[in-house]
């Protein structure tokens, strides 16, 4: 962790929008607690579209695509382009809409999407993960109570 003294009087409790952009493993990963601190787990809907497959190897061509284009980078995934991948390699019906989930309530998807959808900052695209209906990659669109 790069500012531990600032860390250590916030009581953990730091601006989390600068670091989750880069380098944060555990935020990279959709584990781990740390979206609380940044407030980003206390929103009650989350607008977000996301890439399903069923196999790993199909999602991780997918997010290797993201990465080449954009995350490499550090930039953001335009909606539009993440959209045109979600249409190429999403098994979703929701893919055919460019992977748009629209806006849905904390307590309607199932625990590990929740999870990553909820913790997730806004313009972030997570690292792919599993869930009972396969592997997704989840672009974060918006938040709102």
């Amino acid at each position: 962790m790069g500012k531990d003294s600032k860390a250590k009087d916030a009581g953990g409790k730091g601006k989390g929008k600068q670091a989750a952009g880069g380098s944060d493993e555990n935020a990279s990963k959709g584990k781990g607690k740390s979206g609380k601190a940044d407030g980003l787990g206390t929103c009650t809907y989350v607008k977000a579209r996301h890439i399903l497959c069923e196999k790993q190897g199909k999602i991780n061509e997918a997010y290797k695509k993201l990465q080449d284009g954009w995350l490499s980078n550090g930039d953001k995934v335009p909606p539009a382009e993440f959209a045109k991948l979600a249409a190429e390699y999403s098994e979703c019906p929701s893919g055919k809409k460019g992977g748009d989930l629209g806006w849905f309530p904390r307590g309607k998807m199932a625990g590990p999407f929740q999870e990553v959808a909820f913790n997730t900052p806004v313009g972030a695209t997570s690292a792919p993960f599993k869930s009972t209906h396969g592997y997704h990659v989840i672009l974060a669109e918006g938040r709102k109570n």
